[in-house]
């Protein structure tokens, strides 16, 4: 037999050990994911317009989101590994979660009292680094507990609560503005909205909250041989060590995972297009404000972040039928659909201005985010090693990081030189990444781990 049978077969044999999990056992283990969105949402809705409120231009805005994929490139192959090293009194995975929604949830209280440009840069990146560490042991934390037969659910639910999360977080101040009748305070001159400020403390309250839900209701199983893994991990200590575990990992990638990687690049490619510039795109060409100084600026983004609430809705909603599409079409073919619906939302914004109207244009948006958060992770899980799921997990996201780096670095040069500073083409722009990645899909198979039989 080959390695590589040898290999999934194992695999297979540890995943028929796994005993299945209630639905309310699942919904516990993802609770965290809740919380873990508070913080994805919130950025994505407000940091554009914190950035413009603070003085930035359009061409500028690229860079300045630089902190997110950087930091997920960095840290989260760091954690990974670590991670599936790890195992204490909380675990393998929930120490991580621990520590990063303490960092999280005290940068979500700073980041918007930032009174400088570079000041909300740099929060950001301490934000989206104290982020990635609590989110990545998070798709590992599904790997290590459920049999294969429940892993698609594990990461539907998993998008479920995404969805859920940035709901709330999205309309935040839209919420806080128009059913709380919060108003900025006499006397208050600072550059970002008293009704955003707020947001980021409700989010920081929900991130804790949610991790700390599950690190309280899910138990992890502990390795096999408590002394061999302790052996192995002194074995296998240092700086040097650990960047060649990486390298090796990254040489010995699976193949599923090598073809996963480009649908992955030309999907984030497309929704980074979208949380870059759609909101200051609906407060500039739907709303007509001139700047960020006008009112209708202040209305339009919020407009954006209802928009975004309800392509989060759609996630949400989407991730009760996402299992039952993936086991009548395969889990392939799902996620296809998924993303050609997401390819026709954010396009249809080249002939949609009406502002309610553009909410049509979240609902093929919502379904390719509910696929983009589960189908890749389930197809990858089934085609990994379970001694290398966190360090695996965490290299995949390179291929999330990789694009959003890329348009970090140069979709500023393209909107200045080619797109004239036109936001609405900037997102009509991530329709098209959308559509590329769901082509590229078609060179996807989905693994099949082996039975007991096949042994």
């Amino acid at each position: 037999m080959s390695t590589t049978s040898t290999e999934h077969s194992t695999q297979a044999i540890t995943h028929l050990r796994k005993p299945e999990r209630s639905f309310w056992q699942i919904w516990n283990m993802s609770f965290g994911f809740l919380g873990i969105q508070f913080g994805w949402g919130l950025q994505m809705a407000n940091m554009s317009a914190i950035y413009e409120y603070l003085g930035a231009e359009a061409h500028q805005i690229p860079i300045l989101w630089l902190a997110a994929p950087l930091t997920g490139l960095l840290v989260q192959p760091i954690i990974g590994q670590a991670s599936d090293r790890t195992w204490g009194p909380l675990g393998r995975r929930r120490p991580y979660f621990l520590a990063g929604a303490i960092l999280s949830s005290l940068m979500l209280v700073l980041m918007p009292n930032s009174s400088s440009l570079w000041m909300a840069a740099g929060m950001l990146w301490i934000l989206d680094a104290s982020i990635n560490i609590s989110m990545e042991p998070f798709r590992a934390f599904v790997a290590d507990i459920l049999p294969e037969g429940q892993r698609t659910s594990g990461f539907a639910m998993q998008s479920l609560f995404i969805g859920l999360g940035a709901v709330i977080a999205s309309a935040m101040p839209w919420l806080l503005t128009n059913v709380f009748h919060m108003q900025q305070a006499a006397g208050d001159t600072h550059a970002i909205p008293t009704t955003v400020r707020v947001s980021f403390y409700i989010g920081a309250v929900a991130f804790m909250g949610a991790v700390l839900w599950t690190i309280f209701t899910t138990k992890e199983y502990p390795p096999e041989d408590v002394d061999a893994f302790r052996k192995a991990k002194a074995r296998k200590a240092g700086l040097a060590a650990n960047a060649k575990e990486i390298f090796a990992a990254i040489a010995e990638m699976p193949q599923t995972m090598r073809r996963l990687g480009p649908v992955q690049l030309f999907t984030w490619l497309g929704l980074f297009c979208m949380w870059l510039y759609f909101p200051v795109a609906v407060a500039r060409n739907v709303f007509g404000a001139e700047d960020p100084s006008s009112p209708l600026y202040k209305e339009g983004v919020e407009w954006g972040g209802i928009c975004f609430a309800l392509y989060s809705a759609v996630c949400f909603g989407f991730s009760f039928i996402l299992p039952i599409l993936a086991r009548k079409l395969g889990r392939k073919s799902t996620h296809i659909l998924c993303l050609v619906c997401g390819a026709a939302g954010l396009s249809s914004v080249a002939v949609i201005h009406d502002k309610y109207l553009l909410l049509l244009t979240m609902v093929g948006v919502g379904i390719a985010w509910a696929s983009t958060l589960s189908m890749p992770y389930a197809l990858l899980a089934a085609s990994l090693p379970p001694q290398r799921t966190g360090v695996y997990m965490g290299i995949f996201n390179f291929f999330i990081v990789t694009p959003e780096i890329l348009a970090s670095l140069f979709f500023g040069w393209l909107m200045l030189h080619l797109l004239n500073n036109n936001r609405i083409l900037a997102v009509i722009a991530g329709g098209g990444f959308m559509l590329v990645a769901a082509v590229l899909m078609l060179r996807v198979n989905d693994p099949r781990i082996l039975s007991v039989e096949d042994v």
